[in-house]
């Protein structure tokens, strides 16, 4: 076989980086002219996690093509070009869903269905999908999720085994471990890496690069430990150390220590020097910023880290352009205000406010009164998805003087439904995979803020939502101050609304976070930091 594949698997705990590490193995090879491919095996049960709880799981990353996809999906789009689609993600119930169908239909011809080999057969189908989804593909990194151990993960660590065993000049693997230091020993621990990696040989899984996640430089004889105890060689021992400002520093880290390099000797390709300028550069922005921003971020799931993580990380593409820090408050959208009815102060003061997307009723007067806040006191307002809905809703009762103006999916017998359900969605009973998901063509209007963000008039962007602007109150809308600045091509669908007489406040249908990489900011968050540090010098130069 012509590609190669590499196995990137997890031990002694989660929460390590695989994603950010198989996306940045993506990079380094990338930059030596390889052409590489990204799956993720997750071994849930759901389909997919668009139904999941963002508490449990984090975001949901959807695709060009519509997938509903695991959030390492959105490393591997910041980090790499590798195609990204319906075949870049598998879970458990995925793979289950599809052989309980072939079943059912009599394709096995009677035979009993059992994890071997039909279900480790569909793992395999699918690994060698993601590699012929383009032409040319050289490499295929494989991502499996969870931690080596959990009994959920047995079927594709058994698939992984049989494809080594049928394409075995092909493939290769690394582990990603944890090596803790325990302060009152003031000494590193190699033994949880060790079971872990018994774990993986007792599986038949061979592992020939251990990167061992660790807070802080292991010393020579540590990492020879691991070597000698994990039977991998010397230089294959990676150290991947915590770094002190940027997730941005891990690809010079990890280049430096030559591992693109043995990963082209292992697999037998052809080596050539590594060269990151655009990724220096980004260091350097990190490293050397010449100011501070503060986003406040008004939503329901701010309580977990990645709820928002591709908010999170196109806001600080937004800021490395503007040689900005950032600095996030996470604001619950259901408790901005105390029990006396006054803006808690963690509220205040910040450059911008960001209201991001979201499902139900609660915290949604929340972001109402955070559109009305930032209306009222000029300050740049960024809402996406729900948080544009946010935005129209809050003008209608503020200037319309429509007080009971609402969207259905919270009052659904609102007299003014600024906000409702697309028609195309009023009879759909299943909520997994059924809102209009992908990308989609937005038409923008000449002169507005977004057309002056983008530089162009088409535009391409992803969506995850049912409710949409109510086109029917669209001239009332624009004859007192909100512009329609985007619609679908070829529709009158609503895309982009603007305040016409305030510095910079825009709300988006769809989700611009999904397109923005730390080396081409997203067009929109650029312009909303680029507000924001207005409005911050603005302040400042009036308190002077």
């Amino acid at each position: 076989m012509r590609t190669k594949f590499i196995f990137i698997t997890g031990g002694v705990c989660s929460s390590l980086g695989k994603g950010l590490t198989a996306a940045t193995v993506g990079l380094l090879l990338e930059t030596k002219g390889i052409k590489v491919a990204m799956l993720k095996l997750d071994p849930y049960l759901n389909v997919d996690p668009g139904t999941m709880n963002p508490y449990q799981h984090g975001e949901v990353y959807v695709t060009e093509d519509g997938a509903e996809t695991d959030l390492d999906l959105g490393h591997y789009y910041r980090f790499t070009n590798s195609p990204l689609s319906k075949a870049s993600n598998a879970t458990s119930g995925q793979v289950y869903n599809s052989v309980i169908k072939r079943e059912r239909r009599g394709d096995y011809l009677g035979d009993t269905v059992q994890v071997i080999p039909h279900i480790t057969d569909e793992i395999k189908k699918r690994i060698l999908a993601c590699a012929n989804q383009e032409d040319d593909i050289d490499v295929v990194l494989v991502e499996i999720g969870g931690t080596v151990g959990d009994i959920e993960s047995l079927p594709f660590l058994e698939a992984i085994r049989q494809f080594y065993h049928d394409f075995p000049k092909a493939c290769t693997s690394m582990h990603l471990t944890y090596v803790p230091f325990i302060k009152a020993a003031g000494e590193f621990k190699t033994k949880p890496t060790q079971h872990s990696v018994k774990d993986l040989h007792s599986l038949g899984i061979f592992p020939a690069f251990i990167i061992t996640r660790c807070e802080q430089t292991l010393p020579k004889e540590v990492k020879d430990k691991i070597s000698l105890f994990c039977n991998v060689a010397k230089d294959a021992v990676i150290e991947a150390v915590d770094v002190p400002h940027s997730i941005y520093e891990l690809p010079l880290q990890l280049r430096s220590q030559g591992l693109g390099r043995r990963i082209c000797h292992k697999l037998n390709i052809r080596d050539v020097p590594i060269e990151l300028p655009e990724w220096e550069e980004i260091v350097e922005r990190v490293t050397h910023p010449e100011g501070e921003i503060t986003i406040g971020v008004v939503g329901k799931y701010v309580g977990h880290q990645d709820a928002y993580k591709s908010v999170h990380e196109a806001l600080w593409h937004g800021a490395i352009a503007h040689r900005h820090t950032l600095k996030v408050r996470w604001l619950e959208s259901d408790k901005l205000y105390d029990a006396d009815g006054n803006l808690i102060e963690d509220a205040k003061g910040c450059d911008g406010y960001l209201i991001p997307g979201g499902f139900g009723e609660r915290g949604w007067e929340g972001k109402i009164s955070a559109a009305t806040y930032c209306r009222t006191n000029r300050i740049p307002y960024f809402g996406i998805c729900l948080g544009m809905h946010a935005l129209v809703v809050e003008y209608a009762r503020a200037v319309l003087g429509l007080a009971d103006a609402d969207s259905t999916e919270v009052s659904p017998g609102t007299t003014n439904p600024l906000i409702c359900l697309l028609s195309e969605q009023e009879d759909v009973e299943d909520l997994g995979g059924t809102m209009r998901l992908g990308a989609y063509p937005c038409r923008l209007k000449d002169g507005s803020r977004a057309h002056s963000a983008y530089g162009e008039y088409l535009v391409h962007e992803r969506h995850r939502h049912r409710y949409e602007f109510n086109g029917k109150y669209r001239k009332v809308l624009e004859d007192k101050g909100l512009t329609l600045a985007g619609t679908l091509d070829g529709a009158e669908l609503g895309e982009i609304a603007e305040i016409d007489d305030h510095p910079w406040m825009v709300g988006v249908q769809y989700h611009p976070e999904f397109k923005s990489k730390p080396t081409a900011p997203h067009p929109l968050f650029k312009a909303f930091v680029e507000a924001a540090i207005a409005h911050k010098q603005e302040r400042e130069n009036a308190q002077t």
